[in-house]
């Protein structure tokens, strides 16, 4: 939803205030605390249920919300004297008495589950970006959902675990992302096998197979030459098609990648029982309303995420694929190993990880970058494995990639110099 008070614009689908058209830095807790109080506009909220909202069972001190209400009146042009946006309504509670309009949200069109997050629309002043699905079939007959958006050269974001063309596009944890490599370029994405919007019910879920996929969509396509995107279990995918066609891709980007799967890597004993944990664990929670199985899964992925993007996460589960295939392509992706394709990559190469990365280590991403030749390696200070908007590590991510997509489309081709050489 869209939310209007003064200059002020409160978009909760991409989990961003607007001041004047300028996005504002609020930390989570201070936008999760705005969240709550313009959504309850029409009643007094008391500190108790804002304590209950923002911070769940988790023990703070009166000071901390305090301190959390001084940032958030600061970032509206307000204070606790004037109380023109916030009033406090001493020994109760606060109520938000902005003169609020709100943008209701677009009618029908997606496929989510019962009590999933309705929709939003696009945000005033957004770039209009929109997407067109369509499909190709692999060579072994399986219907693969692909997505374009966003208008110039082609930049290919191979498929990652957990994605769904259509509630990702609304999401308020990928959207900003999808929105982003949208500018100035056309993302091409798809879904993997067994997943979103790809068929479900298929017998091969190898790590060939997804790069034959890979290879199948861009056949589709018919697309000459081209960079590549991979995230997480993507960047392996990215890696093994850069290997196998280097005429073809003029350059990759790595975000939050692996060259060897948890299988693949040197355990300790400890760490090998929590992975098969793990994976016993997963199917019992997977369609079950279990709040603490979500919310214990989300915060491994987003352990600074807003309550909303966290249950828009946590939903990802059901709406995405069945407890059987997310179970078999996690035991896919934990044997990959492309060490010695690493090696063989010739296309200039951007990697990227977050510092705190729980889902996938630090040292894992550093091991990548060592593996391929030439590779530049940028770390980011985020604990999150998908970064959020108003993190510095958000605004260095789209720095960085914006100036190395440039710099090869000012390169020459390779194959072009070498025939005019």
């Amino acid at each position: 939803m869209l939310y209007r008070f003064g200059e002020f614009d409160l978009d909760t689908r991409r989990c961003e205030l607007r001041r004047a058209g300028e996005p504002q830095h609020l930390e989570p807790q201070v936008y999760a605390v705005l969240c709550y109080l313009v959504e309850n506009r029409d009643r007094l909220v008391t500190r108790e249920d804002l304590l209950d909202h923002v911070w769940g069972h988790r023990f703070i001190t009166p000071a901390t919300l305090n301190t959390r209400l001084k940032a958030l009146r600061h970032a509206l042009g307000d204070d606790g004297a004037a109380q023109r946006v916030i009033r406090t309504v001493r020994g109760r509670g606060l109520r938000f008495v902005g003169d609020v309009e709100t943008v209701p949200a677009h009618e029908g069109g997606t496929s989510l589950p019962p009590g999933s997050p309705e929709p939003r629309p696009p945000a005033t002043g957004e770039a209009g970006v929109e997407q067109e699905i369509r499909f190709f079939r692999s060579d072994d007959g399986t219907r693969i959902a692909y997505a374009t958006s966003g208008c110039g050269p082609p930049l290919v974001k191979t498929a990652n675990w957990l994605t769904h063309l259509e509630f990702d596009w609304i999401s308020p944890v990928w959207r900003p992302w999808l929105q982003e490599l949208s500018r100035g370029q056309t993302l091409i994405r798809y879904d993997e096998r067994g997943s979103g919007l790809s068929d479900h019910d298929v017998e091969d879920f190898s790590f060939e197979r997804w790069v034959d996929d890979l290879e199948g969509l861009v056949d589709a396509l018919a697309l000459e030459r081209f960079p590549l995107f991979g995230v997480s279990q993507g960047a392996a995918v990215a890696i093994a098609y850069a290997a196998r066609h280097p005429e073809r891709v003029s350059g990759l980007v790595l975000y939050g990648g692996y060259a060897q799967g948890r299988y693949r890597r040197p355990m300790t004993a400890a760490e090998q029982e929590e992975a098969e944990m793990r994976t016993r664990v997963l199917p019992l929670g997977w369609d079950r309303d279990t709040p603490a199985f979500r919310q214990f899964f989300s915060l491994t992925f987003l352990p600074e995420g807003t309550p909303e993007q966290l249950r828009w996460f946590g939903d990802l589960l059901r709406v995405t694929t069945s407890p059987t295939n997310a179970v078999r392509l996690l035991d896919a992706a934990a044997h990959i190993d492309v060490c010695a394709l690493a090696a063989r990559v010739q296309a200039p190469t951007l990697v990227l990880h977050a510092t705190g990365d729980a889902v996938v280590p630090f040292d894992e991403g550093r091991c990548l970058a060592s593996l391929i030749p030439g590779a530049r390696f940028v770390p980011l200070e985020s604990r999150n494995h998908v970064l959020m908007q108003w993190e510095p590590a958000w605004t260095r991510f789209l720095r960085e990639v914006r100036s190395f997509l440039a710099e090869l489309e000012g390169a020459p081709d390779p194959q072009s110099a070498a025939r005019l050489g």
